[in-house]
């Protein structure tokens, strides 16, 4: 198992360290309750420095990053970000991805922890074009500071006025004492906040200087597995889970990351597919009574047919219900709809709804 640079923190800190995608990684410290409220209502930091980057750069880093994702990355203008995927040649996906551009020639992809070496060797191998890459997953750390009292608790560790960077964009500047650091207006948890790239040899003074400098607005670290919740009660995907090598970006509702107006791997194949419709989609879903729905559960229609299966569930701890997502037949997709949970031998009226499950 690897580790972060944080991992000594994370002991001394109390957190339950568990194996993830080949790192050892914090799940918890006080408790997912706790530590999702925590990001919902002030500031947490999670340190996810387990994320794969990759630099692609030269005169043809966008023609190969237009080639292997779905959405249209020319678009972008310098310190602007987007949310993409990687199309398989099957309808599937490799995986899903950030796409940084920090000028023409130079770009930054961020891939999941458990994708890194795949994803590495599929770009490679469709990079005809002589773009460079490098590989700096092992160097860079990742912290995530999430809330909607980010802003003013991070003000006071860098110069620029963090309230100007808009969602989904960056900048390279000053923070935490450190020169040259990615402060960027991301995260996967739809509270808020920035997610700071920096060397692994930074990284312990960004942390200690994140936990000092939010101590007066609540801050505290945060957990995987409160990541997940926080995630799920917004619909947002997991590799792995919700989306795959066998799942359609059209399925998965991520038609608006798949853009037709060029061609990329397997467009041609996806376009078909939109214009024919889905057989099926992905969907979130609440229980109407008590009960956690989890991964591999059956999803059942109201006269006991088998209709699909829980991607991903949880107890939302917003919400305080039994909340999940599934892929479903399309005639069977509308919010509204009641289905039924196969949680053991009980079978759990349930109700698909439309996504986010959490509104703010």
């Amino acid at each position: 198992m690897k580790n972060t640079a944080l991992s000594k923190q994370h002991r001394e800190l109390g957190a339950k360290m568990v194996p993830f995608a080949g790192y050892n990684m914090p799940v918890s410290y006080e408790g997912v309750q706790a530590e999702h409220e925590t990001v919902r209502k002030a500031v947490g930091v999670f340190d996810v420095s387990h994320m794969g980057e990759f630099l692609i750069t030269g005169p043809n880093a966008l023609a190969l990053i237009q080639k292997v994702s779905s959405n249209d990355a020319s678009k972008l203008v310098d310190n602007q970000a987007q949310y993409s995927c990687l199309p398989n040649e099957q309808g599937g996906i490799v995986d899903d991805l950030i796409i940084y551009r920090l000028n023409e020639e130079k770009w930054l992809l961020v891939v999941n922890a458990s994708n890194i070496e795949k994803d590495w060797n599929w770009i490679s191998k469709h990079n005809d074009m002589g773009a460079e890459m490098r590989n700096l997953s092992e160097d860079f750390s990742l912290l995530a500071i999430q809330g909607p009292k980010a802003v003013e608790a991070m003000q006071s560790l860098t110069s620029v006025d963090l309230r100007e960077i808009g969602f989904y964009t960056f900048r390279v500047a000053d923070f935490a004492g450190i020169e040259h650091v990615i402060i960027s207006a991301t995260g996967y948890t739809g509270s808020g906040g920035f997610e700071i790239y920096c060397k692994n040899s930074e990284v312990e003074q960004v942390w200690e200087r994140v936990l000092e400098a939010g101590a007066d607005y609540g801050i505290k670290p945060i957990g995987l597995a409160a990541r997940d919740t926080l995630r799920l009660e917004m619909g947002y995907c997991l590799y792995g889970n919700d989306i795959d090598d066998t799942t359609s970006p059209l399925e998965a509702g991520l038609g608006w990351i798949t853009k037709f107006n060029k061609d990329f791997i397997n467009s041609e194949a996806l376009l078909k597919q939109k214009e024919a419709g889905v057989n099926r989609k992905l969907v979130g879903f609440e229980l109407n009574e008590r009960g956690i729905p989890r991964q591999g559960y059956d999803i059942v229609d109201i006269d006991g047919n088998i209709i699909g299966n829980v991607t991903s569930g949880t107890m939302s701890p917003s919400l305080n219900k039994g909340i999940g997502m599934g892929y479903v037949p399309t005639e069977l997709s509308k919010p509204g709809t009641e289905v039924l949970i196969q949680i053991r031998k009980n079978a759990v009226a349930a109700t698909i709804v439309k996504l986010p499950f959490y509104k703010g």
